[in-house]
């Protein structure tokens, strides 16, 4: 038996049209699971169920700053019996903004899509008619959870908030079988990397970030690999804890 066979499982990933959502969804594809991807650009969503390996794959347009809706949501994507057997949550969103400019709007739209919503999508999983018969759940963080940037103080208390959530929530779900944990990436080339390297202005930024990240900047694939192995049976004592996927930047 391979523990990390994850064929037949369902898995629903939040944030699967794009960047580290979209490569763990195409790698789930590959490792055999059942994909349910969940993002608000239907265009994009359909693009990426066109490149994931055959299988039972479906696609569900949430927009993920209204977590209310979360709920019917998920029954709309159980309602033909399928139970889940795994949930991540990659969608998230940032808004570099000095403190002196930081808006009790911006906190709130950060907090809903980073928090709120995994909290609620957490709680909907863990009902007994929605996963089956147990499950595991992780949650995309970041190193943005163990170190402070300038201007990111509402994206860096939002990911912090979803490592100190998911200790408490470990403790609440164990009895019914259900592992929750984080992945906190460091430097990784996606569309907000690059967002990043055009707020810095830096001609030096990318060199900058890899002497202070020794293994250079991360794949998408590389985070992808960590979910896979937290949604797979590799993983079944594991939880309530967050795994470091930052080629070596917190090393220092």
């Amino acid at each position: 038996m391979n523990p990390m066979d994850l064929k037949g499982k369902n898995i629903m990933v939040t944030g699967a049209s794009s960047g580290i959502g979209k490569s763990i969804a195409l790698f789930l594809s590959k490792m055999g699971a059942n994909v349910i991807l969940v993002a608000r650009n239907e265009e994009r969503l359909k693009a990426v169920l066109m490149e994931l390996e055959p299988g039972n794959h479906s696609y569900f347009l949430f927009d993920l700053s209204d977590p209310a809706g979360i709920g019917n949501m998920i029954d709309n994507v159980s309602s033909g019996g399928l139970k889940l057997s795994g949930l991540v949550h990659s969608a998230g969103i940032g808004k570099a903004v000095p403190l002196q400019y930081l808006k009790l709007e911006d906190l709130r739209n950060i907090m809903s899509v980073n928090f709120y919503s995994f909290i609620e999508l957490a709680k909907q999983f863990s009902r007994r008619k929605n996963n089956d018969n147990g499950g595991s759940i992780v949650a995309i963080s970041s190193i943005s959870s163990k170190v402070g940037a300038r201007g990111l103080t509402a994206y860096c208390a939002s990911k912090g908030a979803l490592d100190s959530a998911i200790k408490s929530m470990a403790l609440e779900l164990a009895p019914k079988g259900i592992r929750i944990n984080s992945i906190a990436p460091g430097m990784i080339k996606t569309q907000i990397y690059d967002g990043l390297k055009k707020i810095a202005n830096n001609n030096n930024f990318e060199e900058d970030q890899k002497k202070r990240q020794i293994m250079g900047i991360g794949e998408p694939e590389d985070v992808a690999y960590a979910a896979a192995f937290l949604l797979s049976d590799a993983s079944r004592f594991i939880t309530g804890t967050s795994m470091i996927v930052d080629g070596g930047y917190l090393a220092h």
